[in-house]
């Protein structure tokens, strides 16, 4: 295949569910700041936790929606020859760091009221607590369906899903308060969120590192594929094949085929065919090498 001959590699898992990111991008954003000044001006933590991690929300969110405007915008420098797909997983890891940081942050803040607790309007609490509640099922659910094909999508939903579960944190600090009139539900109630948070982030950031690190994509298996294209009819040996994933919906493959010169059109179309059919792999880099060349004309890693 020359340098001249290109694919199609259009059309990201982000970039089909893209109006997803900006619908919930503005239910997030329009209750951050209502649930930042009500947090101030009640003293909860735990409501102030939930609004950082809101903050985190619409980071994320305006983040993954520059990600997938990035990569639908082609490259007229000829440099980037798959294009501006990785700026997906980029997000994906600034994302990760947002969520660090938050968690970070609520748990100096809980550390620091200890023995110095102030009093909480658990009323105004309540209020914006199934407020957010509100919004953030709404915008869990619109996520949740690209959130299985895109990682950039994934990391927002995630955003989305601990903070609706910081939502019901919230309420439950509250009403606990507000019963018991011990002010250390919301202290402790505020650290759970913090180190649930920091969980979702350190599996998120082991997925932007798989990607990074070209790993074969989750769920696929290099020997499966190995098998299947020695296979292929025609095909005497298969080697130096490698498969990773570009950005999230976007696997891509290249291996050598050993196969007789006269047969190397049939091989290739059908190589090609096998790889979409079974293992979704659109992109595949694929060369016919003669069974008599005594060695690959490769590079020798």
């Amino acid at each position: 295949m020359g340098a001249g001959h290109s694919h199609d590699i259009s059309g990201s898992a982000a970039g089909r569910h893209r109006w997803r990111l900006v619908v919930a991008f503005i239910l997030v954003g329009g209750f951050f700041g209502v649930e930042l000044v009500v947090g101030l001006i009640s003293q909860s933590l735990a409501l102030l936790s939930d609004a950082g991690h809101m903050a985190a929300d619409v980071t994320t969110l305006g983040a993954a929606l520059i990600a997938t405007r990035l990569a639908a915008k082609p490259d007229s420098s000829g440099r980037r020859t798959y294009g501006r797909y990785r700026a997906e997983i980029f997000a994906s890891g600034f994302a990760v760091l947002v969520m660090l940081g938050v968690s970070i942050y609520i748990a100096i803040e809980a550390i620091s009221r200890i023995g110095n607790a102030p009093e909480i309007a658990t009323g105004m609490v309540l209020v914006v607590g199934a407020l957010g509640l509100v919004i953030n099922i709404i915008s869990m659910f619109l996520l949740r369906s690209g959130a299985k094909e895109s990682l950039n999508l994934k990391g927002a939903y995630l955003e989305v899903l601990a903070d609706t579960l910081g939502s019901v944190g919230v309420i439950v600090a509250g009403l606990m308060v507000s019963w018991t009139g011990n002010v250390w539900w919301d202290t402790g109630i505020a650290l759970f969120i913090a180190i649930f948070v920091a969980f979702r982030a350190l599996i998120l950031a082991r997925e932007v590192l798989r990607v990074l690190g070209q790993h074969a994509p989750a769920g696929m298996e290099p020997s499966e594929i190995l098998q299947t294209l020695e296979s292929v009819p025609g095909v005497v040996e298969v080697h130096d094949l490698h498969v990773w994933t570009l950005t999230s919906g976007m696997d891509v493959a290249t291996a050598h085929l050993v196969a007789q010169p006269d047969n190397g059109p049939e091989v290739l179309s059908a190589s090609a065919d096998a790889l979409k059919e079974k293992f979704g792999i659109a992109h595949a880099t694929l060369q016919v090498e003669s069974p008599d060349k005594k060695e690959c004309t490769g590079a020798d890693w």
